[in-house]
């Protein structure tokens, strides 16, 4: 299975916009892997997960083909990972694009903002099916299996973790959130994953509430391993940084590496075997 990190971002971006902060003024000054795009992982260039505002900027730097994408997941609908009016792009009268349908899947905040943004266009026009997900309950994609898992993010939607089984792999998308709830937990044990996608949103700061702060991703290693969750050759990836974090590329490979854990970068790629 090969996974795609097209960005590796919070909200902000790094640089942020109209930010000066030491952390965006050497993001800009150095390039490469300082700068940060808004979060979001494809997986075999076909089941792709959440869609940032810059998706197009992805495709351009990637060279990605977004008709290979089956089926498109989403964890929330918070802007940095949902910008609906760009999956208007693919209806007819935008884009010359194939018959076949995206499955689309999400809670009801993320249905309800694509629904509005197609009904506006003239609705889907057989280019998307969308789909409810509840949490814990196992649902067959085209391209793999997935549970959604609690997250624990913003109190007023049901934001979703995914636990993914694909090609015989499994894998856990494990953000936007702080701390997992119980219940993610209890349902976590018993599982074997061959890689952890964790968050590290705010750095060194004292906060794992709705996003990890850096301690918060090593007890859920140190979980991780106390439950038997990890394979023996399990591979965990941090991603989705704030530049309010004020922790460089290297500053956080510094601080991930001696622990066997990969500080994600925009544009890189991993192969599980």
């Amino acid at each position: 299975m090969k996974i795609r990190f097209l960005g590796t971002a919070a909200f902000e971006g790094i640089p942020s916009l109209f930010c000066r902060c030491p952390l965006c003024v050497k993001a800009g000054e150095e390039g490469g892997k300082e700068i940060r795009s808004r979060t979001s992982v494809m997986l075999d260039d076909e089941l792709k997960i959440d869609f940032p505002p810059d998706t197009f900027m992805h495709m351009i730097r990637d060279r990605l083909d977004l008709e290979k994408i089956k089926d498109l997941i989403f964890t929330h609908s918070h802007s940095d990972h949902l910008y609906a009016d760009d999956l208007v792009a693919r209806l007819p009268g935008f884009a010359r694009s194939a018959d076949h349908p995206i499955e689309v899947y999400g809670n009801d905040a993320v249905l309800l903002r694509i629904k509005q943004a197609l009904d506006a266009n003239g609705g889907a026009k057989g280019k998307y099916n969308l789909h409810r997900l509840r949490p814990l309950e196992r649902t067959q994609l085209q391209t793999a299996v997935v549970v959604p898992l609690p997250a624990s993010h913003d109190p007023n939607e049901t934001c979703l973790l995914y636990y993914i089984e694909k090609d015989g792999k499994t894998l856990l998308y494990g953000h936007d959130s702080g701390w997992f709830p119980e219940e993610t937990w209890q349902w976590l044990q018993g599982k074997r994953l061959d890689l952890a996608i964790l968050e590290c949103t705010v750095g060194q700061i004292n906060y794992r509430q709705s996003h990890m702060n850096v301690d918060a991703v090593l007890e859920t290693k140190q979980r991780f391993e106390e439950f038997g969750i990890l394979k023996p050759d399990a591979q965990i990836v941090v991603t989705h940084f704030s530049h309010n974090g004020q922790l460089s590329h290297s500053d956080l490979v510094d601080i991930f590496t001696p622990h066997g854990i990969q500080v994600a970068y925009d544009g890189m790629n991993l192969e599980l075997p």
